[in-house]
């Protein structure tokens, strides 16, 4: 029998197809992985480029600061959903608890700066704190014990300023205006605070053991029990956090406007939750950043803003054409993830 003898350093054609066909789906997955943890980046980035040459007042000084203050509060209510994402959870009580901190917040400054500090954070900390014990010692799903943390947390603030008629006003001469009207370097407090807070989320998430143990539990919390990790302590830390920050939010609010309105935090938490999906995360958890996060607020405040510069849309159209990249990009997310290993 004749054997046909392969030239040496010729590869067959089969394996050649097998080993370009490697090569490309290992591409295409690497693309996948790019597009979902920078898709909003890029986005930003030409949406700004478009609305600088489009419209005279975007690329101002005035208006730059006018977004990122307007993404603060925003900014600080999502860094908690983010973490609460990522477990495979989520926070519908966000936006409820973030008015009631505001209103706690302008009440507290009546009396001295450590009370509208303190109050907020421990009564906003405190419903974060139950609702983490209810989800994980009672196994109730996170969708329903929220939403009742929603509608506790409005009629608290309902209760507290007698059904809304009643407006606590932060003191003319009080320094809780300072903690987020002052500023530093010419760059306001919040700000600030927000890029502080960021940063630390970023370094929970990377550098501690935190961080893979909440991305362990979103990923496969079976698995992560199996494992051995504290599935239990950390999202009951995770849900206490998300509580705190919107607390905090709420403090930072009332202080950048000296006063405490029932009415804020009506879908704040949609939006948080928009922002952490169009930031990259997973809204079935296990996969995301903490700056992803912090670039989908301000592509959330940048279409706001651009919106409210066309003399014929008004800002209704905002929570439209959010509404539409945000279903967008679930769907995109979808097939993004069958794309990758």
């Amino acid at each position: 029998m004749t054997r046909t003898a392969t030239p040496s350093g010729a590869t067959p054609s089969g394996a050649g197809r097998v080993g370009a066909g490697r090569v490309g789906r290992a591409n295409a997955a690497r693309l996948a992985v790019l597009v979902q943890r920078q898709g909003a980046l890029a986005v930003l980035l030409v949406l700004c480029l478009a609305a600088s040459l489009r419209f005279d007042n975007f690329a101002t000084l005035d208006n730059g600061r006018a977004v990122l203050v307007a993404a603060s509060f925003l900014a600080v209510i999502a860094l908690g959903q983010t973490f609460v994402i990522l477990t495979g959870g989520i926070d519908l009580s966000v936006g409820s608890v973030f008015a009631l901190g505001g209103i706690l917040a302008a009440y507290g400054s009546t009396h001295n700066v450590l009370v509208a500090i303190v109050l907020p954070l421990g009564v906003c900390g405190l419903i974060g704190l139950v609702q983490g014990l209810i989800i994980t010692r009672g196994g109730l799903e996170p969708f329903i014990v929220t939403l009742a943390g929603l509608l506790f947390a409005r009629g608290l603030s309902l209760l507290v300023s007698d059904g809304g008629s009643t407006t606590y006003r932060v003191p003319v001469d009080s320094g809780f205006r300072e903690l987020a009207q002052g500023s530093v370097l010419g760059v306001r407090n919040l700000i600030w605070m927000v890029l502080i807070l960021y940063a630390i989320g970023t370094l929970l998430l990377r550098r501690t053991s935190y961080g893979p143990t909440v991305l362990a539990i979103g990923g496969q919390q079976d698995a992560a029990e199996l494992m051995g990790l504290p599935v239990t302590r950390t999202k009951l830390v995770t849900y206490t956090a998300s509580g705190l920050l919107a607390g905090f939010a709420g403090v930072l609010i009332a202080s950048y406007i000296s006063s405490g309105v029932t009415v804020l935090g009506v879908g704040t938490e949609l939006e948080a939750i928009a922002a952490v999906v169009l930031g990259g995360t997973l809204l079935t958890g296990g996969a995301g950043t903490v700056l992803g996060t912090l670039v989908g607020v301000l592509l959330l405040r940048v279409i706001q803003n651009v919106l409210n510069q066309v003399p014929y849309l008004n800002s209704n159209w905002q929570a439209v054409v959010s509404g539409s990249i945000l279903l967008v990009v679930v769907v995109a997310q979808r097939y993004l993830s069958r794309a990758q290993p």
